[in-house]
C-alpha cells in the first residue's frame, strides 16, 4: 500500500465520520451547546471541514472550495470568509448555525472530492515538499496532511461524543 492510498482511506473516514455523527439532526441537536462555552456539533464540524479546505488547497495550491464554490454566501455565517475557527471565542462559536444537516454535509463531501483529487496524483517524493516554513522544523507537505486527518479526526469525534450525549438524553 502507498502512502497516498493511506491518506486516502484516512481522509475517507473523516468524511464518513462526519455523515454519522450529523445525518437525521435537527437544528437544536447541530447547534446545542452543552456548556456556555463548549462546540457545537455544528461548529465542530464547520470547523473541521474549513481547517481541511484551507490546508489541503493551500498546500497543493488549489483555491478553497469554500470561496470558490460559495459556501461561504449559502452558509451566510457572521464571520470572515477566510475564517476557519481556530481561536474562535464562545461569541463566535454561537455564530456558527445551521437549519439542518444539508449544509454541512454538502460542504464536507465537496471538500473531500477535492481533498481526494489532490491526494490521488500524490507521489512519494510530494510529500517531502516543504508547505510551511513558518515552523522549526519547517511542514512537509506529508507532515500537513497527516495533521489535518488528526485534527478532524479528533474534531468529528467530538462531534460524535456530542451526539451520543443529546440522543442519551432523550432516552
Amino acid at each position: 500500500m502507498h502512502a497516498k492510498d493511506i491518506l486516502i482511506d484516512g481522509y475517507t473516514r473523516i468524511q464518513e465520520e462526519v455523515h454519522a455523527a450529523v445525518e437525521g439532526l435537527g437544528p437544536d441537536e447541530l447547534n446545542h451547546r452543552p456548556g456556555p462555552d463548549a462546540n457545537s456539533i455544528a461548529w465542530l464540524v464547520w470547523h473541521l471541514t474549513r481547517v481541511q479546505d484551507d490546508h489541503v488547497a493551500g498546500a497543493f495550491g488549489l483555491d478553497q472550495v469554500w470561496l470558490a464554490q460559495d459556501w461561504e454566501k449559502r452558509f451566510g455565517l457572521d464571520l470572515k470568509p477566510r475564517d476557519i475557527g481556530y481561536g474562535h471565542t464562545s461569541a463566535q462559536v454561537a455564530k456558527v448555525r445551521v437549519d439542518s444537516p444539508e449544509p454541512l454535509l454538502g460542504y464536507v463531501d465537496a471538500v473531500h472530492a477535492q481533498s481526494l483529487d489532490a491526494l490521488r496524483g500524490l507521489t512519494a517524493e510530494d510529500l517531502e515538499r516543504v508547505v510551511d516554513e513558518h515552523w522549526d522544523p519547517p511542514v512537509t507537505l506529508g507532515v500537513r496532511l497527516v495533521s489535518v486527518l488528526a485534527d478532524d479526526l479528533q474534531h468529528v469525534g467530538q462531534a460524535a461524543y456530542l451526539r451520543g450525549l443529546l440522543q442519551s438524553a432523550e432516552a
